[in-house]
């Protein structure tokens, strides 16, 4: 039993979920397997320059005091 209210009519167009973007890493269109990336391949050359630290995310360190005036535990 099927309820074909549910289902597309045949003349739309379906959509994609994501528009495809360049790879970050070689500039091909992604793809939905290994968005944002085109292949594994690329995935995996990001992960390794995070891996060996071509990237960082910047830290703002505070001094070793203690903020808003309370006390250490």
């Amino acid at each position: 039993m099927t309820d074909k209210s549910k289902t597309a009519p045949a003349g739309d167009n379906v959509e994609p979920l994501r528009r495809t973007r360049p790879c970050p890493i070689c500039d091909q269109p992604s793809s939905r397997k290994f968005f944002p990336f085109c292949s594994k391949r690329c995935a995996d050359v990001d992960l390794n320059r995070w891996l060996t630290g071509h990237y960082a995310v910047p830290v703002v360190e505070e001094d070793g005091g203690t903020s808003g005036g309370e006390e250490p535990y």
